[in-house]
């Protein structure tokens, strides 16, 4: 069984995924449905690179914690 912090760790980094793939399908379908507009494709992507970066910063914390680092 996994532990409270193993947990949330799992589901912070699911959860986080999964907004990453809403934000990808959004992006085909405003590009599909509006056309193409630089300025709302930057916010999607860099909304998107953020929660990449989050993850990263999960796993990194992690390390740190079980002692890799």
């Amino acid at each position: 069984m996994l532990s409270y912090n193993a947990r949330l760790l799992y589901e912070m980094k699911k959860q986080i995924t999964e907004e990453i793939e809403r934000l990808k399908e959004n992006l085909t379908t405003i590009y599909h449905i509006d056309g193409f507009d630089l300025s709302t494709y930057k916010l999607h992507v860099g909304r998107i690179e953020g929660l990449r970066r989050a993850i990263d910063l999960l796993q990194e914390a992690e390390d740190v914690i079980n002692g890799k680092t």
